[in-house]
């Protein structure tokens, strides 16, 4: 009786909470500035009046699918108040996809001329649209993930089928403000390259407005097969949620066996080739996911695990960060079995460390002059350290920022932006809690952050030229 209360009072909340939802917004919607664009030194996105886009995500993949109208207002909202501003979906994760109203994606298959026959409320399309008007409400971009790569893999969606929905799609929501194209999903570029290639250019040729990448398979980077592809505009990859050690023989990974958790690594590995493009991790390790996925005996990641991966990207160079939680992603509710070990239902889920903890970094990265700001490991003075040890530098004209995992004591070279004076600080990517260290001068200084030396002590060291002046 406890537990049925407890659901039943959730749902009357949300119920509320999807009246509350077409209030009007205090916030400024993003789109005001403009649509998405990639920046000028091709590293970042942003707005076409200039304002600096960055992308804090959460893979809502089973949003369009598991959630009715009164969750899904309910989960979008918290996204926004956690300082996410974009949501991955899986457009469809079958052909056809039922979402919890009993609606097919794929009423008539591919002939997507003839839904006028059944659209109307609690459709499948009408519900989709529902979820993207709602995170619009929200200031949310959807990042659609037209469909998921097994699918087209096992075969149900070939070039002409391609062309038929990805000319659906792209009509039907081309005029929305808040979405971003996400072709593949979860597979390698070459499996199946010529549907990719048929849906990606039928979209764009329909709708250039929005921005589009590919997201690939655990572990491989877009840029491997697409960089240099018209439709693309900015690259992905997934570092996946493998435990260092973990990788298996028979597997063709990116980077080899050793590297399983350094995601630094595919920001450098992307920036490195031409033409360059902006580049994300569109999937890390997820908060209460099995290390490896599988085995819920190998242990499951934590909140610092999620930080980790998030500042490592980022100071490396990423243009913003995807989040994911095990139980957020596949919105585990009573009556769904759950996959992946999950036990914790989706919205308790909500309230986890590392969910909340993720708005503390896009507020530190807009903190600062945006557009100049490079990854930098010769900040460092002396070795830039290994796995958990890694020491991860970005700095600007007239600051620099360096974030250790362990705690770690951090030496940096005062020389590498201006000013005569500098004024350090800590950062806490636990709390957002900002700390004065002291005023420094000279070339070379050394700080150690507060408490024992272990994963999970993290802290962002911050040096700025004493004449400028932030806003945390």
């Amino acid at each position: 009786m406890k537990n049925y209360l407890k659901h039943y009072f959730f749902f009357i909340l949300c119920g509320i909470w999807s009246l509350m939802s077409f209030s009007a917004q205090a916030q400024e919607m993003p789109w005001v500035h403009g649509v998405l664009q990639v920046s000028a030194n091709h590293r970042y996105l942003q707005h076409t009046d200039g304002t600096p886009f960055f992308w804090l995500g959460d893979t809502g993949w089973l949003l369009p699918e598991r959630l009715n109208r009164d969750e899904a207002a309910y989960y979008l909202k918290h996204c926004a108040e956690a300082g996410f501003n974009v949501v991955q979906v899986q457009t469809v994760n079958g052909v056809p996809a039922m979402n919890c109203y009993g609606q097919s994606s794929h009423p008539f298959g591919y002939d997507f001329n003839r839904l006028a026959e059944l659209e109307g409320i609690y459709g499948y399309w009408d519900h989709m649209d529902y979820i993207i008007d709602t995170a619009a409400d929200n200031g949310i971009y959807i990042g659609m993930v037209c469909i998921w790569g097994g699918l087209v893999k096992g075969g149900l969606m070939d070039v002409e089928q391609a062309k038929a929905y990805g000319t659906f799609l792209a009509n039907r929501y081309k005029d929305r403000p808040n979405i971003i194209w996400i072709i593949g999903g979860d597979i390698r570029g070459n499996v199946k390259p010529e549907v990719w290639e048929a849906l990606a250019t039928t979209i764009k040729s329909i709708d250039r407005n929005h921005l589009m990448t590919f997201h690939p398979f655990g572990r491989t980077l877009s840029t491997t097969w697409f960089n240099k592809a018209a439709w693309l505009d900015f690259n992905m990859f997934q570092s996946g949620h493998r435990r260092y050690g973990q990788s298996r023989a028979d597997e063709e990974n990116l980077l080899p066996a050793g590297t399983e958790e350094d995601n630094w690594r595919y920001v450098e590995l992307s920036h490195s080739m031409q033409p360059l493009r902006p580049v994300i991790d569109g999937e890390p390790s997820y908060e209460a996911i099995p290390q490896g996925l599988h085995d819920p005996s190998q242990g499951f990641w934590q909140a610092e695990d999620v930080r980790r991966y998030a500042y490592w990207s980022v100071f490396a160079g990423a243009f913003g960060h995807t989040y994911g939680h095990n139980s957020i992603m596949q919105f585990l509710k009573p009556g769904v079995l759950p996959a992946y070990g999950a036990t914790k239902l989706w919205y308790e889920a909500l309230q986890d460390d590392g969910f909340n903890q993720m708005k503390h970094l896009k507020r530190l990265m807009l903190a600062f002059p945006y557009m100049e700001r490079v990854p930098d490991q010769s900040v460092l003075d002396g070795p830039n350290g290994e796995r958990y040890e890694r020491l991860i530098a970005t700095r600007g004209k007239n600051y620099l920022m360096v974030y250790t995992y362990t705690g770690a004591p951090i030496r940096v070279k005062l020389d590498k932006i201006s000013g005569r004076t500098k004024k350090a600080w800590w950062y806490s990517p636990r709390t957002g809690e900002l700390t004065f260290i002291d005023e420094v001068t000279g070339v070379v200084a050394e700080f150690v952050p507060e408490g024992r030396r272990m994963a999970g002590n993290d802290h962002v060291l911050i040096v700025t030229d004493s004449d400028l002046a932030f806003k945390l």
